[in-house]
């Protein structure tokens, strides 16, 4: 029985994770990363497109982020985009770029994003054991299984239930170590 349910708990749990490194990707830490402006789409000839589709994003240092259009009529659409995505960040047009200097964030603020990363990761935890859950009623629902194999079943998903949330511990620990980081 358990050899049918692990492929799909497994997968279902990996998709919940990676959700939460996708989100904790996009939380700002006091460092600029392009994943910032991952979720940003300018109106391009009519057309929500991704930044990254737009122009090529880099880091040149540790409190920067550059974008160089491809296109030099689309520098003022891409400025507008990311005044109206309200991240905080006030784009400078310098020509042919656009840079957005990350400005460091007071200890209150660090807090408040410590504080939401871990509710992304009490989320995730919470999204696990409800997969968890599923499959020990999918167990117990089997009336054709022995007792002794529906709790060793139980038993295994719980295995990999707490190898998932510890997973989760880690990610979100590293996370709010990097924003505490100053």
């Amino acid at each position: 029985m358990i050899e049918q349910l692990k492929p799909d708990i497994e997968a279902r749990m990996s998709k919940a994770v990676e959700s939460l490194k996708s989100d904790l990707s996009k939380v700002r830490t006091g460092r600029a990363s392009p994943a910032l402006l991952e979720n940003i789409k300018v109106d391009y000839y009519g057309t929500p497109t991704p930044i990254k589709q737009i122009g090529q994003i880099s880091v040149p240092d540790a409190k920067t982020l550059q974008i160089a259009s491809w296109d030099q009529g689309a520098i003022p659409l891409l400025e507008k985009a990311i005044i109206a995505a309200n991240i905080g960040l006030t784009p400078n047009v310098d020509g042919k770029t656009i840079r957005l200097n990350i400005p460091p964030l007071t200890e209150e603020r660090r807090k408040d994003i410590s504080k939401s990363v871990k509710q992304l990761g009490e989320d995730t935890k919470v999204a696990i054991r409800n997969i968890r859950r599923d499959a020990n009623d999918t167990i117990k629902g089997d009336k054709d299984l022995p007792e002794d194999d529906s709790k060793r079943a139980a038993a295994e998903v719980q295995k990999i239930t707490d190898g998932y949330v510890e997973n989760v511990d880690k990610l979100v620990e590293s996370k709010i170590k990097d924003v505490m980081t100053v």
